[in-house]
């Protein structure tokens, strides 16, 4: 049986979606173990290789909700817009090490424009603005993991 990376992530989506706190997967070629903190938000991903594969390090993964914002001056938040990640996966703020990134707080964007990438088992995923306005909020650093649904940047809506 060959892994399937797809089905992998698609089962990532449905159990960070679901209220399930810890979550095994086992056959002969690889281990699965997702953990999810209730209290912090955190996932903790192991990926074990079975004696049949080359023994290496286990691959691990944790995120935390405890970030530091990026803001700018403070407004009516209520009227923000949030930007999510429809995907677990590493939030990128440019399109490739080195370069400009795609929005700063305090820009105005357009619907549809790129903000961000988020990356998801080595495909880049363009995330777009759904409304035109001005980046208030960043909410998240720059390489740093990303749950499905969090909020990645706030903004406030053109009037």
């Amino acid at each position: 049986m060959s892994i399937d990376f797809n089905e992998i992530r698609e089962l990532l989506n449905a159990i960070s979606q679901a209220d399930i706190a810890e979550f095994s997967l086992k056959n002969e070629q690889f281990e699965l173990t997702v953990r999810k903190g209730l209290s912090n938000v955190s996932t903790e991903t192991i990926v074990q290789p079975t004696p049949q594969q080359p023994q290496s390090q286990p691959a691990t993964a944790e995120s935390s909700s405890s970030h530091e914002e990026t803001t700018a001056p403070a407004s009516d938040q209520s009227e923000w817009e949030e930007i999510t990640s429809p995907i677990v996966g590493t939030f990128y703020e440019a399109p490739a090490p080195g370069e400009a990134p795609f929005v700063k707080v305090g820009d105005q964007i357009q619907a549809n424009q790129t903000v961000c990438i988020v990356e998801a088992m080595k495909i880049m995923n363009e995330i777009e603005a759904e409304v035109s306005g001005e980046v208030m909020e960043i909410t998240v650093k720059n390489g740093e993991p990303v749950e499905y649904g969090q909020t990645l940047m706030r903004i406030k809506p053109d009037q």
